[in-house]
């Protein structure tokens, strides 16, 4: 071998080895860690659970976060890339159980941050993977600061005050105390934001959470006095006058949500057995992606016959349960032009 061989380094004749001029300096942005976080979970969620909620997507780690020894509701959930991030944020909203869950990018740093406290928090210094405890009364109203406001969805869209009120009948409460929430058309959005006479009756008034209001599970969070003011000063609380009144006009179409990924038409015409639907007056959406969102659109034979179906609402297709919403053939319209 040539002595001078660029193979050990030292210079050797230049038709050997001629070094390309350095490429121009460029700034590498590393792909971000693909990491997100959960915020709303049942108290006694399993890790399964949110591997099924990602169903799909290469769920590599679950951190469930606590507090004082107690599960806060969130969680950490590493998946296989960064890719993956963006699919995992459109099941934001979705849920597990009956509960609406919100998805959240998280960052490296935070991630090792949690583990760090889980490892601090927890007896013999290791954090807590496996699923946490069923809830107690008592380690919901430790969960976070009350401030005498509480936030109410899932209402009927009829949902008056006296309801409300008699919702929470061990409560002392005066109407002017309950405030409507309205959407940006000046409908009935399903919530409420009621203030108790102080911190620690919001706190005891938690033990109502998911307790039904006529045929609705209701969920409760505790709010601010900040949440009450914006809402009003956006005009997003309903007048006295239209308290109780449905502004939704009746059609014939409802909107599900929470379905299972793998859920085809001939489920949906199962659970709705007792009508007469057909595969043409069903549409499942799909993401951009091709991939299903949990969610189909269903045209009834008419309006009467749509509000009847409303009776399957919260009630179980395989393991999840199904949430169903008054919607329209307008927005069914501009879901089959979106091609979704």
């Amino acid at each position: 071998m040539d002595q001078g061989s660029s193979y050990y380094g030292t210079s050797g004749p230049s038709y050997m080895y001629n070094a390309p001029p350095p490429p121009p300096s460029y700034s590498y942005i590393p792909p971000p860690f693909p990491v997100v976080r959960l915020r709303g979970l049942p108290f006694d969620c399993a890790e399964a659970e949110i591997v099924d909620f990602f169903h799909g997507l290469d769920v590599i780690d679950v951190l469930f976060v606590h507090k004082g020894g107690k599960f806060t509701g969130e969680a950490y959930c590493v998946l296989g890339y960064p890719l993956q991030m963006d699919f995992a944020l459109q099941r934001n909203r979705q849920n597990i159980g009956r509960r609406y869950v919100e998805v959240f990018r998280s960052r490296k740093d935070e991630y090792y941050k949690a583990i760090a406290n889980e490892v601090f928090d927890a007896p013999g210094g290791s954090p807590r993977r496996g699923a946490p405890r069923a809830r107690s009364s008592d380690e919901v109203r430790d969960l976070s600061e009350f401030k005498g406001l509480l936030r109410l969805r899932g209402l009927p869209f009829s949902a008056t005050r006296e309801e409300i009120i008699n919702f929470f009948k061990d409560f002392e409460l005066s109407e002017d105390k309950i405030h409507l929430i309205a959407n940006a058309e000046g409908r009935p959005a399903g919530e409420a934001i009621v203030e108790f006479a102080s911190a620690e009756e919001s706190r005891d008034a938690m033990s109502k959470d998911r307790m039904t209001l006529g045929y609705r599970y209701i969920e409760l969070f505790p709010a601010s006095r900040e949440e009450l003011e914006e809402a009003a000063s956006r005009g997003r609380l309903l007048p006295k006058s239209f308290e109780g009144k449905d502004q939704t006009e009746p059609t014939p179409v409802l909107r599900m949500r929470g379905l299972p990924f793998s859920a085809g038409k001939d489920d949906i015409i199962d659970f709705f057995k007792k009508f007469i639907l057909s595969e043409e007056s069903i549409l499942i959406i799909f993401n951009f992606d091709g991939r299903p969102t949990g969610e189909a659109f269903v045209e009834f034979a008419s309006a009467d016959e749509a509000k009847a179906a409303l009776a399957k609402d919260r009630m179980t297709l395989g393991s999840r349960y199904i949430e169903l919403f008054q919607s329209s053939p307008e927005e069914l319209n501009e879901a089959v032009s979106r091609g979704r």
